[in-house]
């Protein structure tokens, strides 16, 4: 969650009900958003401007549980609200196994509703930021914050920081990079993650990834490692 208003979108197909959330988050001091299709709201979802989304399951074109099912398939980590007339146990488990963060049946209580909102948000301020040495990627948002700047990133981009990321100071060889963030989708005897590697040092500035010859890509701290008398290793989060 970013220091400014949290950003919440709503995917309400009933208006009265919708209009009911935008007020009442608005008043908390909430900026929103209201989309009434499914493929919508799962469009909106994927953009990295929200927060938080509030998911009716009855949505016309798609099902709040096929949005749901996509974005998660898609390794979006926004958190989800589903929030649907169903209260049967069933869809409840189908809900939550599906990778929403919480469940409402409707009828509720708009102050039942605004203390899971508020829950949800905490939980992810610091469970989906990796930190390491200068470098700072939100994964729900695909942003990485360096030496003051913000930069927006792809899918792929993304993914192949994180990976780097997570092994900070590691080399980690290019089909271990190519398996992880490309999978299936990896063509043999593709220059992929070269490519994907030029992208990154652009945006996060050319002495971030260090190439390994003959064995593959590191991602390091300048300063660390050109600090004098400092032992080698792994930047430390």
């Amino acid at each position: 969650m970013s220091p400014a208003e949290p950003v919440i979108l709503i995917a309400e197909d009933e208006p009265s009900i919708a209009s009911f959330l935008r007020k009442g988050l608005r008043a908390h001091g909430f900026v929103t958003t209201v989309v009434s299709d499914g493929r919508r709201a799962h469009d909106e979802a994927l953009t990295g401007a929200y927060d938080l989304l509030i998911l009716d399951v009855g949505l016309p074109g798609k099902s709040g549980f096929t949005v749901l099912s996509e974005l998660r398939a898609a390794r979006s980590c926004l958190p989800v609200i589903i929030l649907t007339a169903r209260d049967s146990v069933e869809d409840t488990v189908a809900g939550l196994e599906g990778g929403a963060n919480d469940y409402m049946a409707k009828p509720f209580r708009f102050e039942e509703l605004l203390a899971r909102v508020r829950l949800r948000l905490r939980e992810v301020d610091d469970d989906y930021v990796l930190r390491r040495g200068a470098v700072a990627l939100d994964l729900r948002t695909r942003q990485a914050h360096v030496d003051g700047r913000t930069v927006g990133l792809s899918a792929r981009e993304s993914l192949l920081l994180e990976t780097l990321m997570r092994d900070c100071g590691r080399v980690l060889p290019r089909e271990r990079l190519l398996a992880t963030v490309w999978g299936n989708d990896a063509e043999e005897g593709s220059n992929v993650v070269e490519v994907y590697v030029r992208y990154l040092r652009r945006k996060l500035g050319a002495d971030r990834i260090t190439t390994v010859r003959g064995r593959g890509y590191r991602l390091g701290d300048p300063a660390e490692e050109e600090a004098p008398g400092r032992p080698a290793g792994p930047v430390r989060p």
